[in-house]
């Protein structure tokens, strides 16, 4: 099981998601007829995921931190301030959110579905390895990190 830690990219994990909630939508009857206040906020809520994903990888950027995800061994920079000030995964939060308005949108609740395994599968298989490698390459300065910021919220 170990084979598929940091192995697909977040945003390839995220897609694949978005394709098969699309998917299955079309055999499943809506439950409720989403409305203008459901579209917005189904919106605010990709939006602000948006935001929040763009935002971590923008810090990461202006950090000079290593951001791709399947080489988290290549890391150099612990990054604590901006979003990851509330957020140790501000962009899996915000894919995850992303994840939650489209499911929204799509009006079926199997589709809530898609939001939770990104979540478990994120932790599992990305956020846990990486965690273990920020405390080997960090120790004392990533564990205060951790103890204060929350994993996703």
């Amino acid at each position: 099981m170990d084979r598929l830690n940091h192995l697909i990219p977040p945003p390839v994990v995220a897609l694949i998601l978005v394709a098969c909630m699309w998917g299955a939508s079309r055999f499943l009857d809506p439950v409720f007829v989403i409305d203008g206040l459901g579209i917005a906020v189904a919106l605010a809520l990709a939006a602000l995921g948006g935001a929040i994903s763009v935002s971590g990888f923008l810090t990461f950027q202006r950090e000079g931190a290593n951001f791709d995800p399947v080489r988290i061994d290549k890391g150099e920079v612990l990054v604590t301030g901006g979003v990851y000030r509330f957020s140790r995964n501000p962009m899996y939060l915000g894919w995850a959110l992303v994840l939650l308005g489209f499911s929204i949108y799509l009006a079926r609740p199997a589709e809530a579905l898609g939001p939770i395994f990104f979540i478990a599968f994120m932790t599992r298989f990305q956020i846990l390895p990486e965690e273990h490698a920020m405390l080997a390459k960090f120790d004392a300065r990533y564990e205060a990190y951790r103890r204060a910021t929350r994993r996703w919220v």
